[in-house]
């Protein structure tokens, strides 16, 4: 006892004699009139704490204070020792500290040479302790000081912590500060909390230091010396003297490892996880690989579970209390580990070397990896599989049979919780495609793990894993069909490996688990991404280029209670009848038609009567014509024959070239024809393997009906559509031919004569249509009669008037002559649209009632399908009509259908495409001048329609769960500014904009330009 007091009494005055020094040397350098005065006061401190070179300064100060400086002596090294404890551990140091950073650096040091900068000034920094260091220049580093204070603590920063290692040394100096024994530690709170303040202060380095600083402070460069120092630091410990135990006492453990899990966790903090993990995953995979190759199996297990390395690695998690920064730490570790190729032993053994003992001793820690990391998060695939394999699977991936001979309750868990929120339709509804296809991998994997008898025992998983693919098979988007089918065949191989489940044509048994999305850490263009997504509209904006800027939306057809998957395409071929016989007709004169047709007539009677057709022939070769049918009404009658297949098949053979014909009777067996074809099953009549072979013959058919006569057809079909009587796939045939017919009537040409137009009987109050117009040049005289010479009798009236001669020309006048001329030949007018004019029988009829429910009819919920199809199908219809009369009237109607809640914020993100896909229609059929005119004219409905497409466009671009879905409103945001910016052309421009300015409305600014002060 009486020696403690004597040895505390002994530490507590030399301290005091040191603090006194550093008094004097202040007072010195306060009175010092020279640079070497300042010199001289330092070296006197100096001297007494490190080894200063003496010859060094005696050539860079004046002989007056050299001679100071060679009276100053060197003391003993036990006592430089004891001044150097005092010094540093006291008060002495930050006082000092706080002269050198702020006054002898301010003042004087740009005096100061090179070497003498480095003993008498430096040397108070680098020489001491680093922990002490840190916690003195850090705080130092607050804007607002002057340039020289600022640029000379980065400078000693750099020289302290980087050149001279000093976090190494950090490292090093924790651990023995701490150590009470050989094996033993034992931390006090204080301890612990000046290790928090280091790892705190160290990693705020590169947030304090200016732009202008060095390159090596700045976050990528420090944090990259940081890592390297801090497990060079632990690798200097002696790894053999870690004691394998349980470290979540941090009293327990070394606290080299404790510094280090503190700096780490902060480090992951402020976001340089990836830089951290660069210099880590090496050394992890150097240590697995080496207990890899030597042994094999348990052996390998054994040694790398006793290994002292793996202890420190153990330490160092253990260590990271933060659990943001371990989740951070994970996740970027898992994301480096699939860059690297490792294998799937390599990346199980690293995750169970790190995680293996936090992830069983806390819960949050587990939470992390069974659910986060599955539901919440997209790894690449092979990050995925790891993840089951340790926090699920929990064996190496060798040693899945042992595992599943062992299987534990907390698998069976995880497992329930995994296959039955995958089954969930609310999952397949409001989740990404990217998340689906992960937790879809997951759920595979998950049952390629499991035997033909766990399943039979967990009536729960195999309910819910047929639920999962039967909710997934009735989607219209194809991926989401092709996720089911791809759960479908690995459960199938579990229950049956010799007969494996196939639900698409695709019968390979290798499955592409990534479905075609690449892996976050690739960056995609713009044209993979075309290619990659169905459905997006592409963010080309010309109006007249439509088919480029609006992608297809993918749908399908149901069929055995099962949906095919169709496409909408552009029909590029289809022309009305056939295009050079419409335009030789319809240019014809009249007489020149039925002379036409009287030529025809005396064609067929001259092959009739001519000798070639007396010849003998093979009735084999002209079989396949006679059994063709000839008349509609026998066509319509053997489509209702469901017994006589040939007879079917021969109808749909004959419908649409009979249909094309357009013979005098189709107007009258259109809506029989019609109704037969929708009613007729090919899948009953056609051979097996050419079903869709006689579906495309039928909808050309249906095609073909509507386009030669729309309103008959459309008449009938538009009562089918919501009839009791027709299932899902007929309702799928009806949008989808009345959806080509739009299309085909858009591009069909039509060329006809056009005559002038004259009034036969003469306005009384106007001026007589015999008498020319008064207009003229100015001076022109009035217009006489005057009548021919030599004739009695004039059947014509001739008139003439005096016209002046131009300025400065002198010659005589002539009179101009009115009298009758030739007219003029018929001109030929040409059309390349019809559409327009069946553009509301079209939609209007199907617009009706679409949200009620009836007797095997439900659009909103169970038939959603049918209502992205017919949504669709009005967005074509809007696109067909584009920049005529008929859009401006028929999109008002459409804008209030989209506008129902029920539609535009659909579960299902395939209705929420068409609805995004209507609405560019409507952007891009609508004529600015048109819209410029309803707002001139006070008409709200279309300023208020166009204003509820940008702001939703706006919602589903920034929270839409579906990548497709944000896509088409980027782009619909787009082709809205674009009219937006047309329209505001158009209301400039009119000239009657300013006369009319009291019957504007209240609000014009209803169409907005996104990122711009234009309204």
């Amino acid at each position: 006892m009486e020696e403690g007091a004597k040895g505390g009494s002994e530490s507590s005055g030399l301290e005091t004699l040191v603090l006194e020094k550093v008094g004097e040397v202040s007072s010195a350098i306060d009175a010092a009139k020279h640079v070497d005065e300042v010199i001289c006061a330092l070296y006197s401190l100096a001297v007494r704490i490190f080894p200063v070179d003496y010859s060094a300064l005696c050539d860079t100060i004046d002989p007056a204070q050299r001679s100071k400086v060679h009276e100053i002596l060197s003391p003993a090294p036990a006592e430089s020792g004891e001044w150097r404890q005092a010094f540093y551990y006291g008060p002495a140091f930050p006082t000092l500290a706080r002269i050198l950073i702020y006054n002898v650096a301010k003042d004087w040091l740009a005096c100061f040479s090179s070497s003498t900068k480095k003993q008498v000034y430096d040397s108070f920094f680098v020489q001491g302790p680093p922990t002490e260091i840190v916690q003195v220049l850090v705080p130092a580093l607050v804007h607002g000081y002057d340039d020289a204070i600022y640029s000379n603590i980065e400078r000693l920063l750099v020289r302290c912590l980087l050149k001279s290692e000093g976090i190494r040394h950090i490292v090093g100096e924790f651990r023995i500060q701490c150590s009470s024994s050989k094996h033993d530690y034992a931390l006090k709170p204080e301890m612990l909390a000046v290790m928090s303040r280091v790892a705190q202060l160290l990693t705020s380095v590169p947030d304090k230091a200016r732009l202008q600083a060095s390159s090596a402070l700045s976050s990528h460069l420090f944090f990259q010396q940081m890592a390297r120092q801090l497990l060079c630091g632990a690798e200097d410990c002696n790894f053999e003297m870690l004691n394998p135990r349980d470290a979540s006492d941090a009293n327990t453990v070394d606290g080299s490892l404790l510094f280090i899990g503190e700096t780490f966790s902060r480090i992951c903090r402020r976001g340089s996880t990836d830089i951290l993990l660069i210099k880590v995953i090496p050394r992890i995979l150097d240590h697995i690989r080496s207990c890899l190759s030597s042994n094999a199996g348990s052996v390998a297990f054994n040694m790398i579970e006793s290994s002292p390395k793996s202890h420190f690695w153990l330490f160092i998690m253990e260590a990271m209390k933060d659990q943001y920064a371990i989740e951070r730490f994970s996740e970027e570790l898992l994301r480096q580990l699939a860059t690297q190729n490792v294998s799937d032993v390599e990346a199980y053994w690293t995750l169970w070397l790190l995680f293996h003992r936090i992830v069983k001793q806390k819960t949050n820690i587990r939470y992390i990896f069974v659910d986060k990391f599955v539901f919440w998060k997209v790894f690449p695939i092979c990050c995925l599989r790891w993840i089951l394999q340790f926090s699920v699977f929990e064996c190496p991936p060798n040693f899945d049979s042992e595992a599943r001979a062992q299987r534990t309750s907390s698998f069976l868990d995880v497992l329930h919780r995994i296959i039955s929120i995958w089954s969930r339709r609310e999952f397949v509804q409001s989740s990404s495609m990217e998340q689906q296809a992960y937790v879809t991998y997951a759920v595979a994997l998950c049952i390629e793990k499991m035997s033909k008898e766990e399943l039979e025992t967990t009536k729960d998983i195999l309910h819910s894993i047929l639920q999962g693919v039967s909710c997934r098979l009735e989607s219209p988007i194809d991926l989401v069909r092709k996720m089911a089918s791809s759960v479908a065949l690995v459960f199938s191989k579990v229950v049956d490996p010799k007969n494996p489940l196939y639900l698409d044509d695709d019968c390979s048994e290798i499955i592409d688990w990534e479905f075609g999305f690449k892996r976050k850490d690739v960056v995609t263009t713009d044209e993979t991404r075309k290619d990659k997504l169905n459905g997006t509209l592409s963010k080309d904006m010309e109006k007249d280029k439509l088919d480029a800027t609006l992608s297809k939306v993918t749908e399908s057809a149901s069929h055995a209670k099962r949906l095919k998957d169709t496409k909408h395409h552009a029909v590029d071929g289809g022309k009305l009848i056939s295009e050079c016989r419409v335009n030789h007709c319809a240019g014809m004169p009249n007489n020149e038609h039925a002379s036409a047709e009287e030529d025809d007539g005396e064609g067929k009677n001259s092959d009739a009567s001519s000798s070639d057709s007396l010849e003998p022939y093979d009735l084999s070769d002209g079989d396949t014509d006679m059994k063709l049918f000839s008349q509609l009404g026998d066509i319509a009658a053997a489509l209702r024959k469901p017994d006589d297949p040939d007879g079917v098949e021969r109808a749909l053979d004959s419908a649409e070239k009979l249909v094309r014909a357009t013979p005098d009777e189709l107007p009258h067996y259109s809506g029989d024809l019609v109704r037969a074809l929708v009613h007729v099953r090919c899948s009953d009549v056609a051979v097996e393997g050419e079903e869709d072979s006689a579906e495309g013959k039928r909808q050309k058919a249906l095609v073909a009906l509507l386009v030669t006569c729309p309103f008959e057809s459309l008449d009938v079909l538009t009562r089918l559509l919501y009839s009791p009587n027709v299932d899902v796939s007929q309702r799928i045939l009806i949008l989808d031919v009345m959806t080509e017919a739009a299309q085909e009537l858009s591009e069909s040409t039509i060329i006809r004569m056009k005559h002038q137009q004259r009034n036969l009987i003469s306005n009384i109050s106007g001026q007589p249509w015999f008498i020319p117009s008064s207009r003229g040049p100015r001076g022109a005289g009035p217009w006489k009669e005057v009548s021919d010479p030599g004739t009695s009798i004039s059947w014509s009236h001739r008139y003439e008037r005096e016209i002046p001669s131009r300025a400065g020309q002198i010659k005589s006048g002539k009179s101009r002559k009115w009298g009758l001329v030739k007219a003029k030949d018929p001109e030929l007018e040409s059309s390349r649209n019809r559409f327009p004019l069946y553009a509301a029988a079209f939609m209007l009829p199907v617009m009706q009632g679409f949200d009620k429910k009836r007797h095997g009819v439900d659009l909103l919920n169970r038939d959603f399908v049918v209502l992205g199809k017919l949504i669709y199908m009005l967005g074509v219809c809007m696109k067909c009509s584009s920049m005529h009369p008929e859009a401006s009237a028929l999109a008002p109607p459409l804008l209030d259908m989209i506008r129902f809640r029920e539609l535009s914020h659909h579960a299902e993100a395939y209705v929420r495409r068409s609805v995004l896909f209507a609405a560019s229609c409507i952007l891009v059929a609508l004529h600015p001048s048109h819209v410029a005119s309803a707002l001139i004219e006070g008409n709200q409905e279309i300023s208020d329609g166009l204003e509820w497409i940008r702001t939703w466009a706006l919602h589903i671009a920034e929270s839409d769960p579906d990548a497709e879905c944000s896509t088409m409103a980027m782009t619909c945001l787009q082709l809205h500014a674009e009219m937006a910016l047309q329209t505001s052309r158009a209301l400039e421009s009119a000239k009657s904009v300013k006369a009319r300015t009291n019957t504007l409305p209240l609000k014009l600014d209803d169409i907005i330009i996104p990122f711009s002060n234009m309204r």
